[in-house]
């Protein structure tokens, strides 16, 4: 599934692209404030984590054709749970405040729609980030539980974590 909205185009990671999207990745992860992923993983770690265990992964271009974001998509949990998606999303710090993860996530709501999922689920969301946190919560999620002292934050210590929520199919 390919989508667009004005000069952005949302498609499927192509091997290619991950030339561009590592390094958008390692400096997101290396920051420590936003991702569980540990700031000191490998390349082939976050792509494992990142490109071949989801069930899919799209990445957000520019007019240009320039890569602005990437997110993936997969099941929360396997078995009975399965029903129920999880995404994480990372725009390029140059992207950011241009409504890329919006875009994103309202993507990868049809995506998660059109692969049988019913619901989505964000298992870690920072409490301290707060612009994702108002942004999950515009795009109709809801904090349906805050996980004390759950993220190990590089420069704050540990801070909560959120669990957010979305119904996608009644």
């Amino acid at each position: 599934m390919t989508s667009s909205s004005a000069s952005i185009t949302i498609r499927p990671l192509e091997p290619a692209d991950w030339a561009t999207v590592w390094p958008i990745l390692h400096s997101t992860f290396q920051a420590g404030d936003t991702y569980a992923f540990s700031p000191d993983s490998t390349e082939a770690e976050i792509h494992k984590a990142w490109v071949e265990l989801p069930a899919a992964t799209f990445v957000a271009c520019g007019a240009g054709g320039e890569i602005l974001g990437t997110y993936f998509i997969k099941a929360n949990q396997a078995g009975l749970g399965a029903h129920v998606c999880n995404c994480g999303y990372v725009v390029a710090p140059a992207a950011q405040g241009q409504g890329v993860a919006s875009l994103m996530c309202e993507h990868s709501q049809r995506q998660a729609v059109a692969m049988g999922f019913r619901a989505m689920q964000f298992n870690l969301v920072v409490a301290t980030n707060e612009r994702a946190v108002r942004l999950w919560q515009h795009l109709g999620f809801a904090i349906v539980g805050t996980l004390p002292g759950a993220f190990r934050h590089r420069a704050l210590g540990y801070v909560d974590a959120h669990v957010m929520f979305k119904t996608l199919v009644a």
